[in-house]
Order: structure tokens, then C-alpha cells, then sequence
């Protein structure tokens, strides 16, 4: 009678936490569902797990970037926008910009060191010194030169490793790259570049689902077309043995 007696309470008991589950709301990603969890970061780019802001590196860059602080990320945005409209519009040039800088520096110093004592009744007041520290100079020298190994370095690695699909892909990016520096001058280019990196990754976190699929679908569709140039076209190449020839 025991068993019966517990039988009969574990199935009105599965029964009622069925009816439950049942009469609970539907979610579209379970919070302990390693199915879903497992969906979403293969549909990240690149299968990413960190956020956007970690793979900006976090901190104040990425907060600017990301416009945390909209204030900060207008100002940066608006100040080089002048800065292009300045050399690009106005037909400024950097030495122009430079002396006109320091001729309002010099004056405004001069005003400041003659009417002081005046207004001061005779004790000279000791105008700010303006000066750059040498590290400053010193660290962006080393980030330029820096990025400038790496991307030797990368060219040299294409170059080397024996894959045309990579070399292709690296030759048509220094090729649109000289189209576009025929379109304009290098300072647009910079502040083209410039603008989008200050504009992308906001909008890329705002609609990151939809760019994510439509990215996919665009690289399997280059991937399709990949493979149909590969088997009409590259496949036919002959390649040479190259550890036969060193035999020889």
C-alpha cells in the first residue's frame, strides 16, 4: 500500500508541475539554456563573447567611442570637424594655423604682463608657462612607429605564406585604397576614417543584431562566389612543387 500510496503521489506531483511549466510564459533565450547560450555566441561576430565596450578596451577611449558621455564625444567630434572644415573648406594650411595660433598666444601674454602690473598696483605677476612634456612626443612616436611594424609586418606575412586567397584579398585592399586617395587628399581621407570610428561602434551596439545577420549573410555570399572562382578559375592554376624542385 506504501508504494501504491507513492506512485500515485509522484504522478499527481509530475502532473502539477506539468501543468505549470505548461501555464508559464514562453522566453526567447533561457537564462540556463547552454543551447541558446551557445546560438547567440555563434551569432555574434567573429563568435565574440566580450561586449562591445571590452573590445574597445574599456576605459574613457571606449567611452568616447561608444558616446557614454555625450558632451565629451559631440566635443571630440565637432573639434575635428572644424579642424577638416579649417584645411578643407577654408584653404587653411598647418604653418597658417600654427603662427596665427602663436601670434594670439604672444599677444595675449603681453596683454597680460603689461596691464597686470596695473591693475595690481606695481607687483608683476608671473605669466603660466606653457609646455609639452617630452613624454608626450615621446609616446606617439612610439604608437606610429609601432602600427607602422605592424602593418609591414602583415604585408610581409601575406606576402610570404603561400595563399593566394589572403595575397588577392590584401592587393584589392591597397588597390581601392589608392582609388580612394585619387577621389581626395589624405586629410579626408583621415577624417573619414576618423568619423566612422567615432560613429560606427555606437551605432553597431544600438543595432547589433541586425548588422551581425546581414554581415553573415554577406560573407556567405562572398563565400559562394569564392568558391565558384575557385573552381572555375584557380583551381586550374598549376602549382608547382616546390620540395620536388629543392630534391632536384
Amino acid at each position: 500500500m506504501s508504494e501504491r500510496s507513492e506512485s500515485a503521489t509522484e504522478k499527481i506531483m509530475s502532473s502539477i508541475m506539468d501543468t505549470i511549466a505548461d501555464n508559464l510564459p514562453k522566453q526567447k533565450s533561457g537564462k540556463f539554456d547552454p543551447g541558446s547560450v551557445s546560438d547567440k555566441v555563434k551569432n555574434k561576430l567573429f563568435g565574440r563573447q566580450k561586449t562591445l565596450h571590452g573590445v574597445l578596451g574599456g576605459g574613457k577611449p571606449a567611452d568616447v567611442l561608444l558616446w557614454r558621455n555625450k558632451k565629451i564625444s559631440s566635443s571630440v567630434l565637432a573639434l575635428a570637424t572644424a579642424i577638416w572644415v579649417f584645411f578643407e573648406w577654408l584653404d587653411y594650411h598647418l604653418l597658417t594655423i600654427v603662427s596665427f595660433a602663436l601670434v594670439l598666444g604672444m599677444v595675449v601674454q603681453f596683454v597680460w604682463s603689461n596691464f597686470s602690473n596695473m591693475l595690481s598696483s606695481g607687483s608683476r605677476s608671473q605669466v603660466p608657462r606653457v609646455e609639452l612634456p617630452d613624454e608626450l612626443f615621446v609616446n606617439i612616436a612610439v604608437a606610429i612607429g609601432a602600427q607602422i611594424n605592424k602593418f609591414l609586418c602583415f604585408l610581409q606575412d601575406v606576402s610570404c605564406e603561400r595563399n593566394l586567397k589572403h595575397f588577392v584579398v590584401a592587393i584589392a585592399g591597397l588597390w581601392a585604397a589608392a582609388v580612394i586617395g585619387s577621389w581626395c587628399n589624405f586629410l579626408t581621407v583621415i577624417y573619414v576614417g576618423f568619423v566612422c570610428v567615432h560613429t560606427l561602434p555606437v551605432l553597431y551596439e544600438k543595432y547589433e543584431d541586425q548588422v551581425d545577420d546581414f554581415l553573415y549573410s554577406l560573407l556567405g555570399l562572398l563565400r559562394d562566389q569564392y568558391q565558384k572562382l575557385d573552381q572555375g578559375v584557380l583551381s586550374k592554376i598549376p602549382k608547382g612543387n616546390m620540395k620536388a624542385k629543392k630534391n632536384e
